[in-house]
């Protein structure tokens, strides 16, 4: 108290007020949360994979085959280019100066020696001159000389021939004198023709023997050509025979007789040498100055122009510092996280149960990193055939989650070759284009050519984008239809592979397309036929149920066969004990009369485990699981209940009911198909209590089945809103009054009634 004023003091209830956390605060809580430390761990792992595989730390080789630049294309640095021409020319004149190489047989001289001694030893080792034969002796005599017609004379020339021998003993001297005389003749060999062959060098030869290179040797043209060789022998002989009778005599057997050839081309041998020639030819090289024009505008790019780009890129590519190219792999990464951001945002606003599946959420982050490598690995020339592994990925994605999902990482991925590869804007309005037709097609897949004829279509958008997209390029008009015809047909590839992998689509990604619904539904399902034959009431309960909630479910966008395929299966659990439920009774007495209502509440709720359960069994896809352990949420039995709180109205004694023992287990509907077909199963059953279902009972009994469903937070976990509920309301009064509609009574009826 302060002059005489008592102080005020604070509410407790304002001092203990908590304001709501702060958005830095909100981030900080976050990010201690382990799951959200996974999914982010996971996003930059996918972010580091995407990084590497577009290799951002070099620019990417941006030109492709039979492209017409419009600007000249300059060198960035100074290289050198290898000259294949020159080289080759030099090694063609290595080759020629090349001394070819001839095999030396040596066999015609040794036989020429050995007939010169036979021929010797036979004149020698005569008893007399008439023993000698006459070819012995005439192959000492000069083949021009006049034959003596004088026996003495005759016989006179071989006494004196053989005095000067010496006997058969001194042959051995003449041998080793000829030997010596020939040597030079038998070393170098004797060529018959000059070669015309302009291929070598003919001034001098190599010569060695046969398969021997080590005793190769260089010999001069003019020492084995040699046309003197009776005067050269001649010379030779006087050298090493002193007797002229001897040397007159032996010149007379060797000139006739000497080889006319013993050297000849080896083209093996003189190949290899000429070959090693070539190998020492240094490699030739052509320089390129920094700023050279390497194209002219206009001119397409050939192979060989496309060899001299990669050239320069290589060395363009080796002069970059590591300042660059960290400089440039920040950036790219830059815009990979600013993509994978984009995608979390989206999916954190759209698509949260996706993001907070562990499962699917990796799956998600795979696919893309295995598209992105794929479309990479396709995306060379020749074929250009990215566009199949990006259109697959998007109906993929579109088929499994949502077609606006495929079309958001579509784009970022096409955006993300684009960068990576080519650089292209057509070829990414293409990739686009085709991308985005690929994915709004997939609406209704009711029947497997449904996604060939998606992939038709695709196609003839692939090649009208990919013909427009070239010619504004101006590019060659051979070339633009060429890769559009490509183009078309890797859409339509597309296509036929989706149909061939969508089971295994829908197998791992646990989704349901109206093909597999299609093929559920079909009534002669085994559950189905038990169900009918087990419980025919609940049969056409269900039958009449599919109708109403796949009209309701339409109407506001949902899966209407989903939920008349869900609606078949959803009280199949009533077969295991269909005399508990109203509509399999007929005429029988009520048991539930004879149970308390807690036993009788027991037995109905069971329906939908057991459902659940025999769906399981049936291997039935999880979708339809859902739909039958949601299609009453936590809604309350209120017959029992009802009933149970009379009861203990009346027993004193009794302790208060619990609400919460009469109410199904749940889970409440979590999506629009399961909110859809609660409505259905409730209001088609409470038309049967109708006694008169004018049109306007029926309304009312539908909008206060729904109201109480609303206000009993049955739709508080799925995405319908209110606006749709009043839809799905107005469908099943038109349904439902359709059924009800008031009959036209004929005079028969009318005399019966």
């Amino acid at each position: 108290m302060a002059n005489g004023i008592p102080r005020r003091r604070r509410n407790p209830r304002v001092t203990t007020l908590d304001l709501p956390p702060s958005r830095w605060e909100r981030y900080r809580t976050a990010l201690r949360d382990p799951d959200v430390l996974m999914r982010g761990g996971l996003c930059l792992v996918t972010c580091l994979a995407i990084w590497a595989l577009m290799q951002p730390w070099s620019p990417p080789f941006t030109f492709r085959e039979g492209t017409i630049s419009r600007r000249a294309i300059s060198s960035r640095v100074e290289f050198k280019r290898q000259d294949d021409a020159a080289k080759e020319k030099l090694e063609n004149q290595a080759r020629s100066e090349v001394y070819p190489v001839f095999n030396q047989d040596t066999a015609p001289w040794q036989k020429l020696q050995d007939d010169l001694h036979n021929a010797l030893f036979a004149v020698a080792s005569a008893m007399t001159a008439a023993e000698v034969r006459p070819e012995d002796w005439l192959a000492f005599e000069r083949p021009d000389a006049p034959k003596s017609e004088d026996p003495a004379a005759y016989a006179a020339a071989i006494e004196q021939f053989r005095a000067v021998l010496g006997g058969a003993e001194q042959v051995g001297k003449v041998d080793d004198a000829v030997k010596r005389a020939l040597a030079p003749f038998v070393e170098r060999g004797r060529l018959g023709e000059f070669p015309r062959d302009g291929l070598f060098r003919y001034d001098q030869i190599q010569v060695q023997a046969v398969g021997k290179p080590e005793t190769r040797r260089l010999v001069g043209i003019t020492e084995v050509m040699f046309d003197d060789r009776a005067e050269k022998i001649r010379v030779a002989l006087s050298n090493e025979i002193e007797d002229l009778t001897i040397r007159q005599r032996v010149t007379n057997f060797l000139i006739p007789r000497l080889p006319k050839e013993t050297l000849s081309l080896s083209p093996d041998e003189t190949r290899i040498v000429q070959d090693n020639a070539a190998k020492l030819v240094p490699d030739q090289f052509v320089t390129y100055g920094k700023g050279q024009t390497l194209v002219e505008p206009g001119v397409p790019l050939t192979l060989e122009l496309l060899e001299l780009l990669r050239l320069e890129h290589g060395h363009y590519l080796r002069t970059r510092t590591r300042t660059d190219m960290s400089l440039r792999g920040a950036a790219v990464m830059v815009l990979v996280l600013a993509f994978c951001s984009v995608w979390v945002l989206y999916l954190s606003r759209r698509e949260p149960e996706l993001l907070r599946d562990l499962r699917r959420f990796s799956t998600l982050l795979l696919m893309i990193v295995v598209t992105l490598l794929l479309a990479r690995w396709m995306a060379y020339d020749p074929y250009r055939a990215e566009l199949i592994p990006l259109l697959l990925f998007g109906m993929i994605v579109g088929i499994a989650y949502r077609r606006e999902l495929a079309m958001v990482l579509t784009g970022s991925l096409a955006a993300m070759l684009l960068m990576a590869g080519r650089n292209f804007l057509g070829d990414f309005l293409t990739l686009i284009a085709v991308s985005v037709t690929g994915i709004l097609l997939l609406d209704h897949i009711r029947s497997r050519s449904k996604l060939i004829k998606v992939g038709v279509i695709a196609g003839a958008v692939a090649f009208t984008m990919s013909f427009a997209v070239g010619m504004l390029e101006e590019q060659d008009p051979q070339l633009v239809l060429k890769y559009a015809l490509l183009n078309g047909l890797w859409a339509i590839v597309a296509g036929f592979l989706i149909t061939g992998l969508l089971p295994f689509i829908e197998s791992l990604f646990g989704v349901l397309t109206e093909i597999s619904l299609l093929e559920l539904g079909d009534v002669a399902h085994p559950l189905l036929q038990e169900l009918v034959r087990r419980a025919p009431g609940t049969y056409n309960h269900s039958i009449n149920v599919a109708s109403l909630s796949e009209a309701a479910a339409e109407s506001i966008g949902a899966q209407g066969l989903l939920c008349r395929v869900g609606a078949y299966f959803h009280d199949i659990g009533k077969m295991l004990k269909p005399g508990y439920f109203a509509e399999n009774q007929g005429q029988e007495a009520n048991r539930h009369d004879s149970l308390v209502p807690a036993m009788s509440t027991l037995i109905i709720i069971a329906h939908i485990k057991d459902g659940a359960d025999l769906a399981r069994q049936h291997h039935l896809p999880q979708p339809i699981i859902d739909l039958i352990e949601q299609h009453h949420g936590t809604t309350l039995v209120e017959y029992f209940y009802r009933r149970a709180s009379e009861l203990s109205e009346a027993n004193p004694d009794a302790g208060e009911v619990e609400e919460n023992a009469f109410r199904y287990p749940g889970p409440k509907p979590q999506s629009k198909e399961a909110a859809v077909l609660m409505l259905a199963d409730a209001v088609e059953s409470a038309c049967r209590t109708l006694v008169e279902p004018t049109p306007a009972r029926i309304d009312s009994l539908v909008e206060q089945i729904t109201r109480k469903r609303l206000l009993d937070g049955q739709f508080d976990e799925c995405n319908i809103t209110l606006e749709e509920v009043h839809t799905v309301e107005d469908s099943l009064v038109k349904s439902l009054t359709a059924v009800y509609h008031g009959r036209v009574k004929y005079p028969e009826q009318q005399r019966t009634a």
